[in-house]
Parts: C-alpha cells; sequence; structure tokens
C-alpha cells in the first residue's frame, strides 16, 4: 500500500464526489424546469441519469475489478460524469430535448461509481483491524452528502440560477479527482491481462451475491428497504405542506433524517464494533418500518421524530450493508459486488419514487403505510433468508468463497469449495 496515500484524503475525495452527484440530480431537475419551462423535461433528466444506473453499475465494477490501477479507471468515470452534466448544460434549449435526455441516461451509466466504486477500494487503504472504524467513516460520506447535496442545489439554484447548481455539482466532482487518481492498485490484477471475459466476469458476480447466503440477504433487504425509502422521499414535499405550511419545508424534514444517520454513523464510528452487521440490517429496517407508521399520523411533532428515528435506521443500515459486502465478497470480485449493490440500491429507490407519488395523490398518510410495508416485507425477506440456510448446506466455489474462507481453507489445507454456506450465528455474522 503506497505510504503517500491517507485514509482521510479517500474520506474528503468520496465526501466530495458523492456530494456532487446528490447535487447532480435535483440542479439538473431545476435546470430543466428553468430552460425548459416544463416540469415534465426536469423530471425527465433526473430519471435519465437514474435509470441507467442498473446496468452501468455491474460493468463498471467489473472492469474495476480487472484494472491494475483502478483509481485511474475511477478518475475517468468521474471525468467523463462531469463532462456529460457539462454537455447537457450546453445542449439543453438547443437540441431537441431527446437527445439531451439521451445524453443524461448515458451520464447514468458512470453514477455508481460516485458510490460504490470508491467502496470497493477500501480494504486496499487500512489494514484490517481499522476497516470497521474506516468503514463507518465511508458511510457518513453518504449521509453528509444526502444531507448537504439537495440543499446545496437549491440554496445555489436561488441564489444564483439553476445553471450555477450544475456548475457547482460539476466543481465538487472534479475536486475528488486526485483523491481518486491516488487510491492504491490492485495487485491481483495481472499484468498481462485478465484471463477472462467482462461477460463471464459479470456473471461471475452475479453468481456470488446468490451464492453467498450473507451477502444475497443483505442485498435483498437493503434493496427492497431502499423502495420505502424513495416513497417517503417523495411524499416529503407533500408532508411539508400539509403539516409544515409549505412544499419547501419538506426539506427540512429530510435535513432531518440525513442529520440523523450521519450522528448514528459518527457514533458507530468511535464504536465500530458495538452492532452486530446482519443484526444491524435487519434491526434497522424495523427501525425504518416503525419511523414511516409514525410518519403516517402527518403531525408535525410526530414528523420530525419519525424522521430522526428513520434516521438512526438508515445510517447504521448502510454500514451494516458495507461491512457485509466487505466480509463476504470475494477479493477479484469486490468492485463488481459493490457497484451491482448501488445500482439495484438506486433502482429500489427510482421505483419507490415512482410509486410513491401516485399513491401519496390518493391518500399521503396510505403512501407512507405502504412504504412501511416494504420495509416489513424487507425484514420478512431477511427472515426468509436466515431460515432458507439452515436448510442443506450449498457448495462454495474459489470465486464465491468470502476471503475468511479462503484464508481458513489456507490454514486447513481444505479445498475452499468444502465449505458449507453456515458460518455461525445467522443473525450475528460474525
Amino acid at each position: 500500500m503506497p505510504t503517500r496515500y491517507r485514509l482521510p484524503l479517500y474520506i474528503a475525495g468520496a465526501a466530495a464526489a458523492r456530494t456532487g452527484d446528490e447535487m447532480s440530480g435535483p440542479a439538473l431537475l431545476l435546470v430543466g424546469i428553468a430552460v425548459t419551462d416544463s416540469a415534465s423535461a426536469g423530471s425527465a433528466l433526473l430519471s435519465g441519469i437514474m435509470i441507467s444506473a442498473a446496468v452501468g453499475g455491474p460493468v463498471f465494477g467489473a472492469m474495476l475489478d480487472r484494472s491494475a490501477a483502478p483509481g485511474r479507471l475511477l478518475t475517468g468515470a468521474l471525468a467523463a460524469y462531469s463532462a456529460v452534466l457539462v454537455a447537457i448544460l450546453l445542449t439543453l434549449g438547443h437540441l431537441p430535448l431527446p437527445v439531451v435526455i439521451a445524453t443524461a441516461v448515458f451520464g447514468g451509466l458512470l453514477g455508481p461509481a460516485l458510490a460504490g466504486g470508491w467502496t470497493s477500494q477500501l480494504p486496499r487503504l487500512v489494514e484490517p483491524g481499522r476497516l470497521p472504524r474506516a468503514n463507518a467513516l465511508d458511510a457518513m460520506t453518504y449521509n453528509l452528502a444526502s444531507l448537504t447535496g439537495p440543499a446545496l442545489a437549491g440554496a445555489i439554484a436561488i441564489l444564483a440560477g439553476a445553471t450555477s447548481g450544475v456548475v457547482a455539482a460539476v466543481a465538487l466532482i472534479i475536486l475528488a479527482l486526485p483523491a481518486a487518481w491516488t487510491l492504491p492498485g490492485n495487485p491481483s490484477a495481472s499484468g498481462r491481462g485478465p484471463d477472462t471475459s467482462v461477460v463471464a466476469d459479470l456473471a461471475a458476480g452475479f453468481v456470488a451475491i446468490v451464492r453467498a447466503r450473507f451477502l444475497a440477504r443483505a442485498t435483498v433487504t437493503s434493496v427492497i428497504s431502499y423502495i420505502g425509502v424513495g416513497m417517503l422521499v417523495t411524499c416529503s414535499p407533500l408532508l411539508g405542506e400539509e403539516a409544515l405550511g409549505g412544499a419547501n419545508s419538506g426539506t427540512f424534514l429530510l435535513a432531518a433524517l440525513a442529520a440523523a444517520s450521519l450522528a448514528a454513523n459518527a457514533l458507530l464510528a468511535k464504536r465500530p464494533d458495538s452492532l452486530r452487521p446482519d443484526t444491524a440490517v435487519l434491526g434497522s429496517t424495523l427501525v425504518l418500518a416503525a419511523a414511516f407508521l409514525l410518519a403516517a399520523t402527518v403531525s408535525p411533532v410526530y414528523l420530525f421524530v419519525a424522521m430522526v428515528l428513520a434516521g438512526a435506521g438508515a445510517g447504521p443500515q448502510l454500514t451494516a450493508l458495507f461491512a457485509v459486502r466487505h466480509r463476504e465478497a470475494p477479493e477479484r470480485l469486490r468492485g463488481q459486488i459493490f457497484t451491482t449493490g448501488a445500482s439495484l440500491k438506486i433502482t429500489g429507490y427510482a421505483v419507490g419514487a415512482g410509486i410513491g407519488g401516485p399513491i401519496a395523490t390518493w391518500s399521503l398518510s396510505g403512501s407512507l403505510v405502504v412504504a412501511a410495508g416494504f420495509e416489513v416485507l424487507a425484514a420478512v425477506a431477511f427472515v426468509l433468508f436466515t431460515v432458507a440456510g439452515r436448510g442443506p448446506t450449498v457448495k462454495r466455489t474459489k470465486d464465491t468463497a468470502s476471503p475468511r474462507e479462503q484464508r481458513a481453507a489456507a490454514l486447513s489445507g481444505e479445498r475452499v469449495d468444502q465449505f458449507p454456506d453456515e458460518r455461525g450465528d445467522d443473525l450475528g455474522g460474525l
């Protein structure tokens, strides 16, 4: 590991890139409305830059795993994403809207690089004993970005115009380039080039997620849970209007959620071993269900309590999810698993945002109750994976075995495919 690289540089770079990412969506929404005088145009730009993430995440992750210099690849992705945002600014209002939306869709392919592409590199930055704390700090950058990104986009648009919000997002992403460039290399990548094709690596990555039971359980739980989160975010302007007197007040509710998430992860960073990752995934999902039910009362006091409670669930859920991925992901597929996971969560969020609005027009409280139902469904999925795993053991291959299994196999002289998919307490993971 290069001695010149330090965790603070990584945290600063990840925070800048992710804040720019969180700004870019709302900023495109606002600039689309401002330039075309059409809310549907702004919504189409936002949807376009999100919808292609499900495709881009796995492919970029596979390329990241195959690269001997993943930091250089990540730098290129950040620069290309910035260029796409600039291209949208320059062409919006001058070229047909479908062409501009197609540009946004292309940029969305690189979106997961701003999220999972960073996190997959953490094990090469810190010693194993420091990984839990580094993982909690990394998750805090997501909370910080979700707290400040949309607020900055709105504030800059009010003070300097909608176009300035997109420019500020680009500037933040560019600030992250030095940190990405200096990420450590991947010693496991062969200098002679990969022995397998990208398609084969993509297949191996999906097989790894499906066959590693703890990883599959955490992934499915988090994706379903994020449908509920997407519904809550969609409902926030209506909640602000009904309970606080103005649609813009909904941003204060989201700020309370993000602040609580940040505070919860700050506590976890001080005591990284205080929660078992697998248990935290389940517990935080149930906390989110309770928070959404409380928000369904649409009472001002209860709303803020609900948002704080939701933040206390969402923050640890993200930290726990990262911990499970770090623990279970095979080294040569780590980047793909992280970016695929980010893509799936973005997709879940988009589904929630898509159905939350129509349901809220029928009943705001009803939409939040449905959101709570998705959290319960996520918890049920977690339990079903746990119960199913107590049946016959599953043979694990070298590609799908976790790093811990591979080390154990090396020490004992056993083949890694002799390890069953059973490793201790189902709810404790470790």
